[in-house]
């Protein structure tokens, strides 16, 4: 049984956009990977392909879909370092629609380019499910599918571990106070003795693991506040109020706040502020 396609670009664009939606307004993990790793290994090289080789009998159908797969994998990185140099970066969302937007130039492209040739000469996809002989391929065609059959299974473990596998990245906490309205405003600067100051203290987990840690609030080497334990998994994020009491009047008291891990002797992370207390 076969069929043709006489124009694929419909569904390359259609599926394109299917992920963009999927991306920016869905959360269907197994369909991300299913239409990106096309999306990636293979649409872009396509589309050049057939911008660039617009006639059927420009290349043969192995040539041409080996071809899709390598330059693919060509294309992708360079957007991607000319993306390094604008002020989006390499992230998520400016490489998905530059991807679109290369997809779809090469499309437009490629579809003006064939509707140019006669009607004969022109590209039509044909799908048939009856697979070719080994014996009765050329030895150009039997080299060409070992390669393209070894290109599509290196791209595929490559990125089935680049996924399966988290990049390990610096580790660390991040260790902030806010004001209590939350913002990095508002801290208590003038305090009269006995007065309670309150702030609202927040840590982020970036050490990819869980860790376990404590608060002290100390000034003049006294504790006057803290928090004990906070648990947080790996970018797990605590924020929580807490209150000290200065008791003894002085301008300028440097008021400490010091984060501790589990089993740690010495601070690993300290903050401060400056408070004046009035008698």
């Amino acid at each position: 049984m076969s069929f043709a396609i006489k124009n694929e670009f419909k569904v390359i664009i259609g599926l394109s956009l299917i992920l963009v939606l999927l991306i920016t307004a869905a959360d269907v993990h197994t369909l991300r990977v299913a239409l990106g790793l096309p999306f990636v290994l293979f649409f872009p090289g396509y589309t050049l392909i057939a911008a660039l080789f617009p006639g059927r009998e420009d290349l043969d159908g192995i040539e041409r879909v080996a071809l899709s797969f390598g330059l693919s994998i060509a294309v992708v990185p360079l957007i991607g370092l000319l993306l390094n140099y604008t002020p989006w970066g390499i992230r998520l969302y400016p490489i998905l629609f530059s991807l679109n937007l290369f997809v779809l130039a090469m499309s437009v492209l490629g579809w003006y380019r064939r509707k140019g040739l006669p009607e004969e000469k022109r590209l039509v996809i044909g799908i048939n499910i009856s697979l070719p002989q080994w014996t009765e391929m050329k030895k150009v065609d039997r080299a060409l599918s070992v390669l393209l059959a070894a290109s599509i299974l290196f791209a595929v473990g490559t990125l089935a571990y680049v996924i399966t596998t988290p990049k390990i990245g610096e580790r660390f906490t991040e260790f902030y106070i806010l004001g209590p309205g939350g913002k990095a405003e508002g801290y208590p600067r003038d305090l009269k003795a006995g007065q309670e100051g309150s702030v609202i203290l927040g840590a982020v987990n970036h050490e990819y693991g869980p860790e376990e840690y404590r608060v002290e609030i100390k000034a003049r080497d006294y504790t006057i506040g803290g928090l004990n334990p906070i648990a947080l998994d790996h970018e797990g994020k605590f924020e929580n109020p807490v209150k000290f009491m200065l008791l003894e009047p002085g301008q300028n008291i440097k008021v400490k706040f010091l984060l501790y891990r589990k089993g740690d002797c010495d601070p690993y992370r300290s903050l401060h502020l400056w408070v004046n207390v009035l008698p």
